[in-house]
């Protein structure tokens, strides 16, 4: 996905977040992928800390491929 965004942005000048988001909403691939954007405006706080009992809480499942870098988040079901 990444790489396509850039090709369709490549030359233009990036002067405003409407500009970012349009070029990359206008992003499809010759395979039909098409790219949604919009701009979230929220506020988050910064400086959060995560635990290591919360990291390990995360459902991760590695890929095949360099599962280090590559990974699937699944949500956890909870057992009342």
């Amino acid at each position: 996905m990444f790489s396509h965004i850039s090709m369709n942005w490549r030359g233009q000048p990036l002067t405003s977040h409407e500009v970012i988001v349009n070029l990359i909403a206008n992003t499809t691939t010759d395979k039909g992928l098409k790219i949604q954007a919009e701009l979230d405006t929220g506020c988050y706080p910064t400086g959060i800390k995560v635990t290591d009992q919360e990291l390990h809480d995360v459902a991760l499942e590695p890929a095949a491929f360099h599962g280090e870098w590559n990974y699937t988040i699944t949500p956890r079901t909870t057992q009342d």
